[in-house]
């Protein structure tokens, strides 16, 4: 039994790789074969008859963790500069907006048709207005290096603004000035936090000299990270200011306190934290889809009774997400189609307390809507001409539709 456990894993991280290896040509996203592995996998123990134990508990926690690992990944590859201010700014109202007018006007259809109060609609909703950075920043990789870096840094706040939304809606009984101020002090209480985390981290990872150093800082990254969010800070920003941080020491070289962490051999360190934190992210993110995949109900996908309402919320996605590029100036092409729901949308389904759940966002919507949105991310993607590595254009250079 031991034996075939260690042989399937081993055999489902090679397809994985197969998978994103054949992403670049194919232009299929490694998320809708691993989808569609992890529900074969559950196909064939049903016609087999293998008995398999309840593995639902399993999807949060590696959620939560590829969630980390992911958001890592991607700061770690920002670089810091003043040239990047204006891409970065469009990005967080990229991210912000739609969010919010996604939240706002599924709320009120939800609230009108359902009955239910506007309030506990916004919470069932927000999760479904949320970009996931584990399906984005992978499928970005295809992309010429100014739009790849937006999407990191889109998807990235996409997640840390969906959470920090979702807990503030979600927790505060009362929207009003006093939860605005405790909004306001938790903000700054994470700055803080992540201040002293990223400089003592830093500090260890520059210092210790035993042979085993990147899994405990990892290690060290989730208990802030998890300790945070016990406390219902938003922690995804601890880790996104942690890798911008360490990703970009040569900038910052210029202040005499960084002197101290001494950069240049610290930044040899990065590198393979970097390659570590990569490959654990590709992983944990392996094993969550092949596991959502496998505990895919078929009738929950093929739901004719919410396919309707999959769609609207679908069709409202993309319609918000045009109008926020065009008004951004940004093309349209490719990054309309870059709007993948996923990871973080099931993270934020699963936070929602049983008192404030809506019989009408159930299971059979939210995987619709993950589902839908990565087809579309697919058929999108694949008229993206691959670029040559030694151009950089600017986005406005790119071609249009």
């Amino acid at each position: 039994m031991t034996t075939s456990i260690i042989i399937t894993l081993c055999i489902l991280i090679l397809l994985a790789y197969l998978f994103d290896l054949s992403a670049a040509k194919t232009r299929i996203p490694s998320v809708i074969l691993l989808l569609l592995l992890g529900w074969i996998i559950k196909q064939l123990t049903i016609f087999f008859q293998v008995v398999i134990p309840d593995l639902s508990a399993l999807l949060p926690i590696l959620g939560t963790i590829g969630l980390i690992l992911i958001v890592l990944e991607g700061s770690l590859e920002l670089e810091l500069d003043r040239s990047k201010l204006p891409m970065v700014k469009k990005a967080f109202f990229v991210s912000f907006f739609p969010i919010l007018a996604v939240g706002l006007l599924l709320a009120g259809l939800l609230s009108y048709y359902s009955g239910y109060g506007f309030k506990q609609s916004l919470v069932n909703v927000i999760p479904l207005a949320v970009i996931s950075s584990a399906i984005a920043i992978p499928t970005a990789k295809n992309l010429n290096s100014y739009n790849r870096e937006f999407v990191t840094y889109e998807s990235s706040l996409s997640d840390i603004v969906g959470v920090i939304f979702f807990n503030f809606i979600a927790l505060n009984a009362v929207i009003n000035g006093h939860a605005f101020f405790e909004f306001g002090w938790q903000l700054l209480l994470i700055l803080i936090v992540s201040f002293f985390a990223t400089v003592g981290l830093s500090y260890l990872l520059g210092r210790i000299n035993h042979h085993i150093k990147f899994i405990p800082i990892m290690v060290m990254l989730i208990l802030i990270y998890t300790v945070s969010k016990i406390y219902h800070l938003p922690s995804l920003l601890f880790i996104l200011l942690f890798g911008i941080f360490l990703g970009n020491l040569d900038a910052l070289k210029q202040y005499k306190w960084i002197a101290l962490l001494k950069p240049d051999s610290l930044d040899k360190e990065v590198h393979k934290f970097r390659e570590i934190a990569t490959e654990a992210a590709f992983v944990i993110r392996t094993f969550f889809f092949i596991l959502f995949g496998y505990l895919l109900e078929t009738a929950d996908l093929i739901n004719l009774q919410t396919l309707l309402w999959a769609g609207i919320v679908v069709a409202a996605i993309f319609l918000i997400r045009a109008i926020q590029l065009k008004l951004s100036g940004l093309p349209l092409f490719p990054l309309l189609f870059i709007a993948p729901r996923g990871l973080i949308t099931i993270l934020l389904f699963l936070s929602i307390v049983p008192e404030d759940r809506i019989p009408m966002v159930d299971n059979s919507l939210i995987i619709q809507v993950i589902v839908l949105t990565a087809l579309i991310m697919m058929i999108g993607m694949m008229g993206v001409k691959k670029e040559k590595p030694a151009e950089h254009k600017p986005i406005h250079e790119d071609t249009h539709p």
